[in-house]
């Protein structure tokens, strides 16, 4: 009794602390609300309590109901337009999976989404009819509401929706997901690889304004919208860039995460509350955190709840709780709920089960959505993220609403679609249900007048990608001559070589203001020191502080409209710039040049995904990997010693992938590069290999540029061609300072001519192999058939062929059945030492006496050679047959 007395009396205390705080409120300011709040805070802690930092908020709406904006569209005419919208989405799943059985797709998702995208459809994503449009990145998994809606436009035929996922069809089909390469006209980012949508937004946000701080944007008005499921945000990629967004104050940055509170499984946070997590982690990184989570229906229960009961247990209730109030029926929610106190059941005495099972949730009420749109486009200084409330499979009922196996329902029966039509009142009939008819109301009809005059208004259909950008000049030749020439008797490595061509480029009147340099971190790993003070590195707000090196030529100098990105050690964010970088073309009609350096070890293995996204996003630029080859850099050991990236790089179609050899080879690759990408604006990019050992650069022979670019030329003839045994050499990158001694050593030693070839790219003779290989089994004529390029050059070629590589034996086998005797491969399989290049060398059997051995033991089976010749040469050159395997030890 005493007890309960207790509570009674702390609970009238407590009202009334509330209703001088809502006194405040209502007759002073929020800043006075706030320093009286300080002030409380401040006392508690002298007297030694200890106030728990807080970073999230009641589980409740962000923006009061009296803060709520006037909603500027017709309600009504925009929930019809959704309720077909919705209908198409689903009938394209549905049709897709009665006619091909188990095709796959999604109705979920979208069901989830469809309110959040259709209040940016009709009154915030800009079109490029009105400047630069937008930029949207669509949560993937929702894409049929995004065909849907094109439908609708007139942008998509019935036949494609038919088609879904089903693309190879004759007649045209459409794609599961975004795809841009697929979809060339139509998609703009790639979306579904999750985890990658948010740092490639922020990415592309911060670009955004790096590109008006540098001048190459007149306007800095576009917005990035990101779309994003609650489940996607344990991806590292998708949090691990978010106080970048802070620091960098991106209030042109907006995500919005689709809380349905669901993953493929399960909950996202069955016994936790994700919206809570997500408010905490991003308001403690700098963000301006707006929640939607309770729809209007809630307003007046919220009002009537003046002893903040019904706040309290929501903050109280798991998510998964909060799942199952959504799959049952109001009769359980008013029991669970509200039944556990007098005072909450008197909030919803007046309300049917119905009713209470049909209170929205925020994110599926335009008003709450729009308030939260507006207020979050109008903010300044910091990115904004909206935390939006859903059920997932929305209006699906017993197909699926809010269901554990939600996510892989692709099927209605009779009765499922006739739930789904009636709470979304689609216009269809009973006889048509069961054939789940597209609809598309007249063009003059009220409804579709509506559509098209708001995206008029907002200036053009989105998604929508177009190459509005102009053909770039090639640079002056002069920039390139010199690499030409050679370096005479200075020794230099070819990573130094492409920081001088970078270094010239940006002089270059044509092409220096386009030029964008990406780097990670150990810029003077690179040498690019030099671009310090002559380019500056990207600083937002300039550089507040003086430099330890200020007093030094090549001081660490930040400004405001500095061209290097030093993004920091993250290969992942400088990757999410270069796409932003390589898609600039598409984004803002104007071409950028990437370059992107990094380890080479860093790079595939590392964001492989992000690469195979920009591949598909179609972006172009130049990654550089440096410090490339497994010995060709000493001392840092195994994870650092590169042997594997072009076998990484074999993967992706429109990449060009090169490792050279010498300052000319780089030259020609990138001046060609340049040419193709922005001049005859090939949809391409490149990856280029270079390394930090120096030797002296040759001039570039005659004649073999055209080699260089299909991957491989004659370096070396041998001084004596009449001799019946002859060596064929070829080698890449750095290594090949190993073959042009051991090509030396075979005709000094050994009476042995070598020929020395140099491979530029394995990639491009395999790629051609392969294609001409195809070309000559399509056209069925075995005894007309067209040499590949490999074949072109050795034709007539006899001897032993060895080819080594600073990579895997992988590589030079690709091509090896295209040869026209055996080839020796070597490389280095296996795990990376610290040491020095020579014993590394040694130790992965690629130096110039195991490449000199294996011509002579290639000769020898060849009967060219004697076996006491080839056993005198094991000896002189320490060949040691009990030597430990490199690849296993």
């Amino acid at each position: 009794m005493a007890k309960d007395k207790k509570n009674e009396a702390a609970e009238k205390e407590n009202q009334e602390w509330l209703d001088s705080l809502r006194w405040v409120l209502k007759n002073e300011s929020e800043e006075r609300a706030r320093e009286l709040l300080r002030l409380l805070q401040n006392e508690a802690e002298k007297q030694g309590i200890t106030v728990s930092q807080t970073f999230h908020t009641p589980y409740i709406n962000t923006i009061p109901t009296q803060q709520d904006a006037d909603y500027p569209g017709n309600l009504e005419l925009e929930e019809k337009l959704l309720g077909l919208i919705r209908w198409n989405a689903m009938a394209m799943v549905v049709r897709a999976n009665q006619e091909s059985e188990g095709i796959g797709g999604h109705i979920s998702t979208y069901a989830s989404i469809a309110s959040l995208w259709e209040v940016g459809f009709n009154h915030f994503f800009k079109g490029d009819n009105k400047g630069a449009a937008d930029v949207v990145y669509f949560q993937g998994h929702a894409s049929p509401g995004v065909y849907a809606r094109a439908f609708l436009e007139g942008r998509l035929t019935e036949k494609q929706l038919e088609n879904f996922r089903r693309e190879l069809k004759t007649e045209g089909g459409l794609p599961s997901y975004p795809h841009p390469r697929l979809m060339p006209d139509f998609w703009l980012h790639p979306t579904v690889s999750m985890g990658l949508a948010p740092i490639t937004a922020i990415y592309q946000a911060r670009f955004n304004k790096y590109l008006y701080k540098r001048g190459i944007l007149k306007e800095n008005k576009q917005k990035v919208w990101a779309f994003l499921g609650d489940g996607e945000m344990d991806e590292p990629e998708a949090i691990g860039a978010i106080p970048v967004a802070a620091r960098d104050k991106l209030d042109n940055l907006i995500f919005v995460i689709d809380c349905n509170l669901q993953r493929l499984d399960g909950p996202v946070r069955g016994n936790g509350k994700v919206i809570q997590e997500l408010e905490a982690l991003f308001k403690g990184a700098g963000w301006n955190v707006i929640k939607v989570l309770w729809g209007s229906d809630w307003d007046p229960l919220f009002e009537k709840d003046t002893n903040g009961k019904l706040v309290k247990l929501l903050n109280e209730l798991p998510d998964g709780q909060l799942q199952k109030y959504a799959y049952e029926g109001g009769e359980y929610m008013r029991e669970d709920l509200f039944g556990k106190d007098e005072k909450l059941k008197e909030l919803v005495k007046d309300l049917s089960d119905e009713e209470l099972k049909n209170l929205r949730r925020g994110g599926h009420d335009p008003v709450k959505i729009y308030s939260a749109y507006q207020a979050a486009s109008t903010h300044e200084g910091q990115p904004t993220i909206i935390l939006a409330q859903t059920i997932k499979g929305y209006g699906q009922g017993t197909a699926g609403e809010a269901s554990n196996v939600s996510h892989k329902q692709k099927k209605f029966k009779s009765e499922a679609l006739k739930h789904f039509r009636d709470f979304f009142q689609v216009p269809v009939s009973d006889e048509e249900l069961d054939k789940v008819p597209f609809i598309k109301p007249d063009e003059d009809s009220e409804v579709m007048k509506y559509l098209r005059s708001k995206r008029e208004e907002a200036g053009g259909f989105i998604p929508r990608r177009q190459d509005k950008s102009e053909p770039l000049k090639n640079p002056d030749d002069a920039i390139f001559k010199n690499f030409f020439e050679g370096s005479g008797d200075d020794e230099v490595a070819t990573t130094m070589v492409m920081v001088q061509i970078l270094s010239q480029l940006f002089d270059d009147e044509n092409l220096g203001q386009r030029i964008v340099p990406i780097i990670p971190d150990e810029s003077r790993t690179f040498g690019m020191e030099s671009l310090f003070r002559k380019i500056g590195i990207y600083a937002p707000g300039g550089q507040q502080y003086e430099p330890v090196d200020k007093d030094s030529l090549l001081y660490y100098k930040e400004s405001e409209d500095g061209a290097i990105l030093e993004e920091g050690i993250t290969e992942a964010g400088c990757m999410s710039s270069f796409i932003a970088a390589g898609t600039s073309y598409l984004v803002h009609g104007i071409s950028t040049i990437p370059f992107f350096f990094f380890y080479s070890m860093f790079g595939f293995q590392r964001v492989g995904d992000l690469i195979w996204a920009a591949a598909d996003a179609g972006a172009k630029g130049f990654l550089v990997g440096g410090i490339s080859g497994r010995t060709s850099l000493p001392g840092e050991g195994l994870q650092h010693q590169d042997g594997q990236s072009h076998i990484y790089a074999l993967a992706f179609p429109t990449l060009m992938a090169y490792d050279p050899a010498f300052a000319y080879e780089v030259a020609v690759i990138v001046q060609d590069g340049i040419r193709r990408m922005y001049f005859e604006k090939e949809t391409v990019f490149y990856y280029i290999t270079v390394s930090n050992a120096t030797y002296k650069m040759p001039p570039m022979p005659e004649n073999n540029r055209e080699g260089i670019l299909k991957g491989m030329y004659r370096f070396k003839v041998s001084s004596d061609e009449e001799k019946g045994r002859k060596a064929h050499l070829f080698g890449s990158g750095a290594i090949m300072t190993e073959v042009l001694k051991a090509a030396e050593l075979l005709e000094k030693d050994y009476d042995v001519p070598a020929d020395v070839w140099s491979v530029t790219s394995y990639k491009t003779l395999y790629d051609n192999a392969i294609d001409t290989e195809r070309k000559n089994r399509l056209k069925a004529k075995p005894n007309d058939r067209e040499p590949n390029y490999i074949q072109q050059c050795l034709q007539d070629k006899k001897g032993a062929f060895v080819a080594v590589s600073d990579y895997l034996k992988a590589l030079p086998e690709l091509v090896a059945q295209w040869f026209p005797k055996k080839l020796t491969t070597l490389g280095t399989d296996g795990f990376g030492r610290s040491d020095e290049r020579e014993a590394l060398r040694d130790f992965f059997e690629v130096d110039y006496r195991h490449i000199a051995f294996a011509a002579l033991y290639g000769l020898a089976a060849q009967g060219e050679l004697k076996a006491e010749e080839l056993q005198r040469a094991a000896e002189d050159l320490g060949i040691n047959p009990d030597k430990n395997n490199p690849r296993t030890s």
